[in-house]
């Protein structure tokens, strides 16, 4: 099985992670004193009393910090920990809990399911996928693209831009990140690095982004194109290298956290070697577990009963305004409607989404396809 919220093999950090938990206290007393709107009082209330004194019910599992979001919690300030804490708590425990809230703790938008890489674990080499005329492949527009963002501000703190594609390929990326830049504390965004210049490391550090992950699984030219075809690593380092002398000449008190992450394969290098070689040029280094993304459909039926977090958590928004439940998913057969037809909150909530949400509860996953043949849970 796949735990997709906590998918890492291994992580390992460059800076020292300070002590947050003085200034939890401190949000702890104002959520006690009732100084915190009435939606988020609670909830906050609820994550500090787990954090500080393991206050749970018996049977769940409490609310905790990992390292990396420790990190992510240190770079803001007392009024903005208050809204991460928020965020922070419903994505962890809501989907473990089976709570679901007005809208999705998670929201990831596909600028484009465009690829230049066709990675030998990735859904880019189904060509079922990649042919124009099955209707997959496209661009999102930046009149659907600011739709959504409007409908996520204040709603949600957790916007991804990234999906099936390379969210730099699109054409209307710069514009994206200055419409959606100062909205969210978890903004992020996956990218290859491809086509990292100097214009979009600006737009990147002046949208305020919460991490940018840089998808390299390798140190060695060779490795690197055997799993990335299409790509040279060569170009990649120049790049990353060029992201992080801007960043420091130009944006020094940037929160932006860089993230080199590789999917763990056989023939990937350890994470001890991965830090000797990206450590300088990144704040994070970090392996994700292998889950068989490239194809779920030709997968045989597995016995996994257990339901999938992500139907509580985050939600997907495909280029052309299609929603869909996962990204293992690709083919988007799970689709439960159009952005550009509905309300997002409404889509979350919509009766095809609440029907896979209660077969997966009530045991019922063999009877979900695809996710008869996924592992993700």
């Amino acid at each position: 099985m796949y735990q997709k919220h906590n998918s890492f093999v291994g992580i390992r950090h460059r800076a020292r992670l300070p002590d947050v938990l003085a200034r939890i206290r401190r949000v702890q007393e104002r959520a006690r004193q009732d100084e915190l709107d009435p939606r988020v009082g609670p909830i906050v209330r609820a994550a500090c009393d787990e954090l500080l004194e393991s206050s749970h019910a018996e049977h769940e599992a409490p609310f905790t910090l990992q390292s990396y979001v420790i990190e992510e919690m240190s770079r803001l300030d007392d009024s903005q920990l208050v809204r991460y804490l928020f965020y922070r708590y419903r994505y962890e425990t809501f989907p473990r809990r089976r709570e679901l809230d007005e809208f999705p703790p998670c929201l990831q938008i596909e600028p484009t399911s465009q690829c230049n890489y066709r990675c030998v674990f990735c859904y880019q080499t189904d060509r079922e996928f990649t042919q124009k005329r099955n209707g997959h492949m496209g661009t999102m527009s930046m009149e659907l693209f600011t739709a959504v963002i409007d409908q996520a501000a204040g709603q949600c703190e957790a916007v991804t831009l990234a999906s099936r594609g390379e969210p730099l390929m699109c054409p209307d990326i710069k514009a994206m990140l200055r419409y959606a830049g100062g909205k969210f504390l978890a903004l992020k965004m996956n990218t290859n690095a491809w086509f990292l210049d100097e214009a979009t490391c600006h737009a990147i550090l002046q949208s305020d982004m919460n991490t940018l992950v840089l998808s390299v699984d390798a140190t060695s030219e060779d490795d690197y194109r055997r799993l990335r075809p299409g790509g040279k690593l060569e170009r990649i380092i120049r790049n990353i290298g060029l992201f992080q002398e801007i960043r420091h000449k130009h944006y020094p008190k940037a929160r932006t956290i860089t993230r080199v992450a590789g999917v763990k394969v056989p023939g990937t290098p350890d994470l001890a070697e991965m830090e000797r070689f990206w450590g300088h040029l990144v704040d994070q280094v970090a392996f994700v577990t292998y889950n068989p993304w490239e194809n779920v459909y030709r997968r045989s039926v597995n016995a996994i009963g257990t339901p999938c977090s992500d139907l509580w958590r985050r939600m997907f928004v495909w280029w052309d305004g299609s929603v869909n439940p996962c990204d293992v998913d690709y083919r988007s057969t799970l689709c439960v409607g159009k952005a550009t037809e509905r309300p997002l909150s409404e889509l979350w909530r919509s009766r095809e989404y609440m029907e896979l949400r209660s077969r997966h509860a009530a045991d019922r996953r063999a009877d979900c396809h695809p996710c008869n043949r996924c592992v993700v849970v």
